[in-house]
């Protein structure tokens, strides 16, 4: 059993793994040496590098093995970096006169702003593929949106809304059997479900610390040995000359603690603790709200952590307001106060009335029984209240 992490003592339920996870203990354990003791520049040539040197190694293989890759690791500054390195890399690095680009319309920002700066600026075709009801692309289409000129597909893992997986391996062989690259942000996925890039057929994969047990700040792109893409960041050759600057090992060193602590834990079955909870949270709603639960994503092909649910008679932002005992997210947006659909139930064609009901309950590491049963009643309570 994992004790109890002191960040969340004495705190709200914590169910919004997907927005940030708390850094496990023994991440932050990993990297301690290298914030008070082991300060060296990695890149030097002396007796302080030694430790440093080897440290980041040693990380790079943990990533790598987390997702069944070589060591073909990029270490970022975040998951937008990588992001903005994959799309932006590869299209500056066609050569192209005019690249094509294809992506779907439920990406992270991170994604759909790189694209549309690449429009913008560049002079790059990007299509943004629909998604169907439960927020997933249709293989057929992609197929149909290649052209001759098309140099790059980038579709997301899994979605941090509703969790809903893709099917990444399909769309990754349909785009390679094109002659173009395929980028994928497992930021979601990384570290909740096994992953390996090898069965995917991905050229491109990103990680994000952050989403799993790591401190913000650091990322990886996972790239394919022979893959070509034009720096982000230029200067003194580091990261196999795609991210200059001086590498920061203690960063590193945690993300690589943190996916070896995602690959034993996956092997001892965490995956699917996290899902029995999660469905005993869905399952304390239905029971005791009957009729006015609605799944928002599929019931199947999901993240086991991930529930998003509409609750018929209360906007999701008016119910948490009523429940500090609970920190979530809704599915919608803040504006000086006033709250649109999020974009993602959009394109999976809900209407407004149900999107803006949508609460997204993320669990993790430290999530127990006990509390999935305290916010179901904190929650189910406020609503009888509401409607």
């Amino acid at each position: 059993m994992i004790p109890a992490h002191t960040g969340l003592q004495d705190g709200p339920v914590y169910l919004d793994y997907n927005a940030t996870t708390p850094i496990d203990p023994r991440v932050a354990e990993a990297m301690r040496p290298y914030l008070a003791d082991w300060f060296g520049n990695p890149s030097s040539a002396h007796a302080y590098a030694a430790q440093p040197k080897a440290a980041l190694a040693r990380a790079r293989t943990q990533v790598a093995t987390l997702i069944g890759a070589d060591e073909e690791i990029v270490f970022t500054g975040s998951g937008s970096e990588a992001d903005n390195l994959a799309i932006r890399g590869a299209v500056l690095a066609a050569k192209s006169d005019r690249p094509h680009v294809i992506t779907q319309v439920t990406e992270h920002p991170a994604v759909l702003e790189t694209c549309r700066a690449l429009e913008r600026l560049h002079g790059t075709e990007v299509t943004y593929l629909p998604v169907d009801g439960d927020g997933l692309v249709d293989p057929a289409a992609l197929a149909a949106a290649l052209t001759e000129r098309t140099v790059l597909v980038s579709v997301m893992a899994a979605n941090n809304e509703t969790g809903a997986l893709q099917p990444i391996a399909e769309l990754a062989r349909i785009t390679r059997a094109h002659g173009a690259l395929f980028h994928c942000d497992a930021a979601q996925a990384a570290g909740k479900i096994p992953l390996n890039v090898r069965d995917l057929g991905v050229d491109l994969l990103t990680i994000v610390g952050h989403k799993m047990y790591a401190p913000k700040g650091i990322a990886v792109l996972y790239i394919r040995a022979g893959v070509a893409l034009e720096p982000l960041v230029y200067g003194g050759g580091q990261e196999r000359g795609l991210r200059a600057g001086t590498e920061n090992v203690a960063l590193g060193v945690a993300l690589g603690a943190a996916a070896q602590l995602a690959v034993e834990e996956l092997a001892d079955g965490g995956d699917r603790r996290i899902a029995a909870l999660r469905d005993r949270l869905h399952a304390g709603f239905a029971a005791r709200l009957p009729g006015r639960i609605h799944l928002n994503g599929p019931a199947d092909g999901r993240l086991p952590n991930t529930l998003n649910i509409s609750i018929d008679g209360v906007q999701g932002h008016e119910l948490l307001a009523a429940v500090p005992e609970i920190a979530t997210s809704t599915g919608s947006a803040c504006h000086s106060g006033d709250h649109t659909p999020s974009p993602v139930l959009r394109a999976m064609g809900l209407d407004d009335d149900r999107s803006l009901a949508a609460l997204r309950l993320s669990l993790g590491r430290w999530t127990t029984p006990d509390e999935i049963d305290r916010a179901a009643d904190l929650l189910v309570t406020a609503a009888r209240r509401a409607a």
